[in-house]
């Protein structure tokens, strides 16, 4: 295998000290070390390169791989955008479908990098003011970054690694409809400052009714936050984005009320307008034309997997705390019992160990009814949520072993808030239990079940049911309801 040109030029440079050294051996060995460490840098740490494959193999020239090997490393400001980039607070590293890319090319070619988003201005920088940086050399690169034309004219693109729409995001609670990007104008719009959508809502939407914000989330509110307080009616937002941030903050009050489609977005690292910048992204399109990041992507799209790991532990920690709590009363209630019979009673050992054999029985069937109540919906009798918080992580964990369809019905009742204030709480009960039984002959596998999620709200776990099968599931609980 031939050695890099760096190696090839240090190497002559080494030979030509050595023959002009007759005297003096300990320089001329100082000076070989010297340029042997410069003949290789210190390539970034990371560990996401595994995930990155190319369909076609990348060549590169020996000048090519000094070039980038010579190039001082490159000062990278980022935004939080998962899945395609965030900070891990816990392991202190980026982590997401860019620094993945990063880390590959990296290894492939000696390419060196920093994140400065942390520490100094970065800290407190908006996303703006983050691309206006690059823009103007502070930092090299920004990421993630869409392509418009105001963009390209004051920097340099690479080619795309991960492709969105923006989408209109509302709450649950005002049922918002919208028929095209014209209806924007009739409501009060929140978007991130510096985004590519801004100059295309400015020209919709009224400037009194158009909101800038610097973050999506954060300690002091922003984008959602607004739109929860009723601040503004809409958030213009990445989808996936969304999607990812609704899991990992619980902003399920929050939906997608449309999709864009006609503002779809492709994500790139942002180069400031440089020659040798020029250079780096002419030899990271090469890669970056044939990589495949399915597996990035499957291994940071993982806000919906956190949710449920983190909801069932939750809910086993107080289901686990509540029955040992039980147990202990009644365990301490038992020895006491016992302890004030054993010292009144005077009866022969016989009637005492028949009298301890009761107080187990009737210990074991508490614990048995215990286990039955923590499973069963009082009001309903079908399952409770609880239950079927644990039925569902089952199910979910043998859907992603063997891929089998998997399917879950939500269910709630319209209109039920005015049965109750028209003909009171009792009557509500019942319906809600005649509810209940409709919903249960409707499921005809035992395998099937249908619980009670909580107040007028139930739900359907349907495993082995792809999405045909369970479309026809809720048709006919819709229709034995009416």
């Amino acid at each position: 295998m031939r050695a890099p040109a760096a190696v090839h030029s240090a190497l002559k440079s080494v030979f030509a000290l050595a023959s002009g050294c007759r005297r003096g051996a300990l320089l001329c060995l100082l000076a070989c070390a010297a340029l042997a460490t410069h003949a290789a840098p210190p390539l970034a740490a990371c560990d996401g390169a595994q995930r990155i494959r190319l369909r076609d193999p990348v060549k590169l020239s020996d000048a090519e791989r000094t070039f980038l090997r010579d190039l001082p490393p490159l000062r990278i400001a980022s935004a939080t955008a998962p899945p395609m980039i965030q900070f891990d607070e816990q392991r202190q590293a980026h982590t997401g479908i860019a620094p993945d890319v990063l880390c590959f090319v990296a290894q492939q070619t000696g390419l060196r990098y920093d994140f400065v988003q942390l520490g100094g201005t970065q800290e407190s920088a908006t996303v703006a003011e983050k691309i206006q940086q690059a823009q103007n050399g502070q930092v090299d690169v920004f990421v993630p970054l869409s392509r418009t034309a105001q963009r390209e004219g004051l920097g340099i693109f690479t080619a795309p690694y991960y492709a969105s729409h923006y989408a209109a995001i509302a709450s649950k609670a005002r049922r918002l409809t919208l028929g095209s990007s014209a209806d924007f104008a009739q409501h009060r719009v929140g978007i991130i400052a510096g985004v590519a959508v801004e100059s295309v809502l400015s020209g919709i939407v009224p400037p009194a009714q158009l909101h800038r914000f610097d973050a999506s989330v954060g300690n002091e509110g922003g984008l959602f936050k607004a739109l929860r307080d009723g601040v503004i009616d809409i958030a213009v937002f990445n989808k996936d984005i969304f999607l990812e941030q609704r899991y990992r903050h619980e902003l399920f009050d929050l939906e997608v009320v449309q999709t864009l489609h006609g503002f779809p977005r492709a994500y790139g690292f942002y180069f400031s307008p440089t020659p040798p910048h020029a250079r780096v992204v002419a030899l990271l399109d090469r890669y970056l034309a044939v990589m495949d990041t399915s597996a990035s992507v499957a291994e940071h799209e993982l806000g919906e997997r956190q949710l449920i790991e983190r909801y069932v532990a939750q809910r086993n920690q107080q289901t686990w705390l509540l029955l040992a709590s039980v147990v202990a009363a009644l365990l301490a209630l038992g020895f006491y019992v016992g302890w004030r019979k054993h010292r009144r009673l005077s009866q022969s050992l016989s009637a005492s160990h028949a009298q301890v054999l009761a107080q187990q029985q009737a210990l074991q069937t508490a614990n048995q009814e215990l286990q039955r109540l923590s499973q069963v919906d009082g009001l309903t009798g079908l399952a409770n949520r609880r239950y079927f918080d644990a039925l569902l992580l089952r199910e979910h964990e043998h859907h992603q072993r063997s891929a089998a369809p998997l399917s879950v019905l939500m269910v709630d009742v319209d209109h039920f808030k005015q049965v109750n204030d028209t003909y009171g709480h009792t009557t509500g009960d019942g319906c809600l239990r005649a509810v209940a039984q409709v919903l249960q002959s409707c499921v005809l596998r035992r395998t099937d079940v249908v619980a009670r999620y909580g107040g007028e709200e139930f739900i359907a776990l349907l495993p082995e049911t792809p999405e045909d099968s369970a479309h026809a599931v809720a048709e006919r609980m819709r229709a034995c309801v009416e």
